[in-house]
Formats: C-alpha cells, structure tokens, sequence
C-alpha cells in the first residue's frame, strides 16, 4: 500500500507561515505514513530536544514514535512499544532518546519521581504521550504534536513549534517532508 501525505500550514495551501510560531499539518493515511512522519522528524533532532504528543487513545503516537525512535536509535519499529506501565524508557544512541508515557500519572508531582526534569531540561531527546498532563512542565522550547482520528487508518497531526530554535525546524521538517533532502 502507498502512503500519502499531504502538509498545510494554518495559513495556506503553500505548506507555511513564516510567523513566530509555526503550525503545520500533516494528513497521514495509514500507519506506515504516521510512522515515516516520525522517522523524518526523529533525522533532525539533537540534544535537548522535547517533542510533546497529545491524542486520544489509538490516534497514532504510538507509531509516530516507533518511526522517531528507529530513526534516533537503530532500534527496530516492531521492538518500541509505549512504556505505560513504567512511565518511562531511556534508549541509548548517540544522545539518549527518553520516552515517557504520562497517561497514568496522577499529577504533575507524579513527574519528579519520574526524573521528568532532569530528561526534558538535559542533553537528550524527550519524547512525551499524553502531553497535555504535563502542563505547565514543559521546556519554552518544544514541539507539540496534536493526534487526530480522521477515518480508520487515517490520522491528522499538527505541529506547534514552541520557540524559534523549533520554528526553523518545522520549516525544514515540511521540505523533507515533501522530498526535499
């Protein structure tokens, strides 16, 4: 099956705004597409990275991560799964890549003891499920990515980029989107 992807900026058909904050989304119409976003994304990302997911159960961040995370590590897609039960997973690569899954927290207090801090404000890439509980604790400079069942295998992802630093990624994030190398 071939996968499509169409992006569109908040502003317009042609891809992007150039205003401080940057909006794009994406159309994604089955996994394998959701996925590739997240390969792409996960190529540009460095140390200090913090990618916030918000969505519904089964609207895909799952696999968005699962392309994210074999792009930052070499890890297999089959073998990333969410760490709901452990709230976190650390995996090694050049920088660490620390993803969280914040659905069972009961608070934001909850996020100390998970050493939330010390990830999302170190030198590696943070990756967090259920964003949205974490408000308030998220770095000033972050990307926010908002999941969206749109048909059965089809999903809408918009990106807010938080900061200037992620607002020239997101740019270059919609070139290579659209083949650009």
């Amino acid at each position: 099956m071939k996968s499509r992807l169409c992006c569109r900026s908040s502003q317009s058909r042609k891809y992007i705004s150039f205003k401080s904050r940057v909006e794009v989304t994406v159309l994604s119409d089955n996994p394998q597409a959701t996925i590739r976003c997240g390969r792409i994304l996960g190529r540009m990302l460095g140390p200090g990275s913090v990618i916030g997911l918000i969505g519904d159960l089964g609207s895909g961040k799952t696999c968005f991560i699962k392309g994210l995370t074999a792009a930052l590590t070499g890890i297999a897609e089959e073998d990333v799964t969410s760490p709901t039960f452990t709230f976190m997973q650390e995996f090694p690569g050049t920088f660490p890549l620390y993803h969280f899954d914040l659905y069972r927290i009961k608070g934001l207090a909850d996020l100390s003891d998970l050493g939330f801090d010390e990830c999302a404000y170190g030198s590696g890439v943070t990756v967090i499920e259920w964003a949205d509980r974490a408000d308030g604790a998220l770095p000033a400079e972050s990307i926010i990515i908002y999941f969206e069942h749109v048909q059965e295998n089809s999903r809408r992802l918009t990106f807010t980029a938080r900061g200037e630093v992620n607002d020239k990624l997101l740019r270059t994030y919609i070139y290579k989107l659209e083949g650009g190398s």
